[in-house]
């Protein structure tokens, strides 16, 4: 499969991009791969992380991540996939994004009216 990345830290999200198109191109997914099918499966995979939470009080969801957290991994590694496959089928920057989103983010939630609040901007 190439190159073995396994740590966060040693690891770019356009290696990861690379990492999921060598996959889907080795098995010519590309034409499963529009945008409307890899959106379904971010929301498939987030409901199938989320039911290892659903209707779990804070200190049951602490037990369930310790007694299950390969199987969150997986969840998790899923919803990454489609993503990553996402924003590597339409050249879409991660991390600019993140960046332009933390950015609008801050304006909307200024440390001094959000800090310690679970409010939406709107309530503040």
């Amino acid at each position: 499969m190439g190159k073995d990345f396994r740590m966060d830290d040693k690891t770019s999200v356009e290696q990861l991009k690379e990492l999921v198109k060598t996959f889907c191109e080795e098995r010519d997914w590309d034409q499963y791969h529009n945008a409307k099918d890899l959106a379904i499966g971010i929301i498939t995979e987030s409901s199938e992380l989320l039911e290892h939470f659903r209707f779990k009080s804070a200190k049951e969801v602490e037990e369930v991540i310790r007694q299950k957290k390969g199987e969150i991994s997986e969840e998790l590694a899923d919803v990454l996939y489609f993503v990553l496959r996402l924003a590597e089928r339409y050249e879409i920057d991660l991390s600019e994004g993140l960046q332009k989103k933390l950015d609008k983010n801050t304006k909307k939630y200024p440390i001094e009216k959000s800090k310690g609040l679970n409010k939406k901007y709107n309530e503040l």
